[in-house]
């Protein structure tokens, strides 16, 4: 337990984008097992083995098993994440998480905007070569975020 306990240092808003990406990724793995369970048992997603007995008790030998309509533990599993997952999403929506991550994206485009700008500076280019610089480089830009 002191393990697991154990104090993190984290931005709270990195928080929450982890736990968005741990819990999507649990859904993942439980839509998969449902899938996979619906594909080689039909129906057992409706109706299932929900208790079941073995051993002996006063009367004797036990051997017993209950059958109902109810959805497999992995079917239960996967609501109790997507439910999970939509908190998360929602409490990081709420916190502004993807307003900081576009907010970053802009400092660090204009930050490569002003290295650009510095290295045609020192190039010294000629007249003809500077003049192509409002084109090319706006292409290349965007075939750069394209590629991404």
């Amino acid at each position: 337990m002191r393990l697991l306990a154990a104090p993190v240092d984290i931005d709270p808003a990195q928080a929450l984008l982890e736990l968005v990406q741990w819990t999507a990724g649990e859904v993942r793995y439980w839509r998969a097992e449902v899938a996979r369970i619906a594909e080689e048992t039909p129906g057992k997603l409706t109706w299932g083995r929900t208790k079941s007995e073995e051993g002996v008790g006063p009367q004797g030998p036990i051997d017993s098993t209950t059958m109902e309509a109810a959805p497999p533990v992995a079917y239960r599993m996967l609501e109790s994440a997507q439910d999970r997952l939509a908190k998360y999403a929602t409490a990081a929506l709420r916190a502004g998480v993807e307003e900081r991550r576009v907010r970053l994206a802009e400092d660090q485009g204009a930050a490569v905007a002003g290295v650009i700008r510095r290295i045609l500076e020192r190039l010294d280019l000629l007249e003809w070569q500077a003049e192509l610089i409002p084109t090319i480089v706006p292409e290349e830009l965007r075939a750069l975020t394209a590629g991404a």
